[in-house]
């Protein structure tokens, strides 16, 4: 399927597959952080929207950081672009390296965000704790309280390419 789905099929593919109204509701609340970015940054609108929409489809099966390799599985069963597929397997972590990933027991590859949408979604993720908005030095502050000083360090510096691409500090889009 090469199309970008509507925001609402989008929300019926979560619902149909087994998400939670919680997981719902996060997501989007992530779509509409990432969207605010994608217009400032101008990137695919459309992408980042159904991206962030299904990003977290994963969770119908599991929780853990494996939730993005579940939502892989469900998005090519579903026969979803690879774009989307992209963003699924790459929003975690803030972007995962190869080496972590096998540290933390993740399929051996690299998570990092390449694209531009990709890194929106990503990084609109991390904006958000459940389903409300929060600065970045929350994030990082939470990273660095559970010894996790890699991720806070890919969290400043998606935050800082974002906003330098935006023009703005993306906590205040």
């Amino acid at each position: 399927m090469n199309l970008i789905l509507s925001p609402d099929n989008c929300i019926k593919l979560l619902r149909k597959n087994g998400c939670s109204n919680r997981v719902i509701k996060h997501c989007m609340a992530v779509r509409d952080v990432a969207v605010k970015i994608a217009i400032n940054a101008h990137a695919d609108v459309e992408l980042v929207e159904a991206g962030a929409l299904l990003h977290d489809i994963g969770r119908s099966k599991t929780h853990g950081i494996f939730h993005a390799v579940e939502g892989v599985k469900i998005a090519q069963k579903l026969g979803l672009s690879k774009d989307i597929i992209n963003i699924i397997e790459r929003h975690i972590g803030a972007g995962i390296p190869r080496d972590e990933a096998v540290r933390i027991g993740l399929p051996p590859k690299d998570y990092l965000p390449l694209t531009l949408e990709e890194k929106i979604v990503c990084h609109a993720d991390s904006l958000i704790n459940n389903c409300s908005r929060q600065n970045i030095e929350n994030e990082i502050e939470k990273a660095l309280k559970e010894d996790l000083s890699e991720y806070a360090k890919r969290l400043k510096v998606l935050h800082k390419e974002l906003s330098d691409i935006c023009g703005i500090n993306i906590n205040y889009i």
